[in-house]
């Protein structure tokens, strides 16, 4: 008698960010058969493998065994990861990946495609702009002929500003400089060390110097800021309008780049700065564009940006519109 051979399931879908990491696992009508999460991805801190043995982790956290030979988990690997911004990591990243056997293919991109996958409606050709702000701020661009428009994404270095990590340390440097004396007044200085249990910036700062702040403890500072600024504070919504600023400034240039400003074109904002629909960043980002782009049509996707991943997986298998459907409905 033959051996029947099991069916794999289609997609294994992949959203590694900087600070955790989901994974789905999708038959090819669109259903999650399982799901999981591990700790950030961030494999210029750690190196390429044992950025990958996150991505291990998270699928053990599903049920899915993915070491010792197990074989394939499905037939194709979607990984839409950040800190893949350059085509040299993006392919070292594939050759980890596909070393691993997790898949008959793999194909891997960038985390920002995986939201302007999501963001784009149903049936509606690859042709948009995405900006997510997260812990940083990112931005890519595609049309149907297969050009890109993306952006280094790699801190200062390359011109970035703000993301919740971003906001947090500009809210700082303003908080001790109004509590010191050099700078301008500012509720930031006794909202911001309340929120991690000081009484002061200045003993925040020695706790932070010091290794008593847990480094991602940072991020609720972000939340803070978006606080104060809605109380009117002007430095704090300062920092707020320039973070809506970039997000208009990046979106605009890569419409520029691939011609697409005299077009209604989707313009896809997510991340969880942007997600959380503060009202102040909101209305600058809308006017901003109203201005420099008025063909842009907005969409926040608050979604998790592994749907974006499972539907560029879904794509590849040339999957019918009904899977797509189905897995936008799961995660709704």
């Amino acid at each position: 008698m033959g051996v029947t051979r099991v069916p794999l399931p289609a997609v294994l879908a992949i959203d590694a960010g900087n600070s955790k990491t989901d994974v789905a696992l999708l038959g090819p009508d669109g259903s999650v058969l399982a799901t999981g999460q591990a700790g950030g991805f961030q494999p210029p801190r750690t190196g390429v493998a044992a950025a990958v043995d996150v991505l291990a982790e998270a699928l053990a956290s599903a049920g899915v065994p993915a070491g010792g030979g197990a074989g394939p988990v499905a037939e194709h690997v979607s990984a839409c990861l950040a800190n893949a911004d350059f085509p040299v990591e993006e392919r070292r990243l594939a050759d980890e990946i596909g070393r691993r056997g997790w898949g008959r293919a793999t194909a891997v991109h960038n985390d920002t495609f995986a939201l302007l996958r999501a963001g784009l409606p149903p049936g509606a050709e690859p042709r948009g702009v995405a900006v997510v702000c997260g812990a940083g701020i990112n931005c890519v661009g595609m049309t149907p002929d297969g050009r890109t428009a993306r952006f280094p994404a790699v801190g200062r270095i390359s011109g970035d500003w703000g993301g919740g990590g971003g906001l947090a340390e500009e809210a700082l440097w303003f908080a001790a400089r109004a509590e010191d004396g050099r700078g301008a007044a500012t509720e930031l200085a006794r909202a911001l060390p309340a929120r991690l249990g000081h009484h002061s910036m200045a003993s925040l700062i020695e706790a932070m110097h010091l290794g008593g702040v847990p480094a991602a403890r940072r991020h609720e500072l972000a939340p803070v800021l978006f606080e104060v600024a809605a109380a009117g504070d002007p430095v704090a919504l300062s920092l707020v309008h320039r973070q809506a600023d970039e997000v208009v400034a990046m979106a605009v240039v890569a419409l520029g780049r691939l011609g697409l400003l005299d077009e209604e074109v989707p313009v896809v904002l997510g991340g969880g700065v942007l997600a959380a629909r503060h009202p102040g960043l909101d209305d600058r980002i809308a006017a901003g564009l109203a201005e420099r782009a008025p063909h842009a049509r907005v969409t926040v996707v608050t979604a998790p940006p592994v749907l974006g991943a499972g539907l560029l997986g879904l794509d590849a298998l040339g999957a019918p519109a009904e899977a797509h459907g189905k897995l936008r409905a799961h995660f709704g």
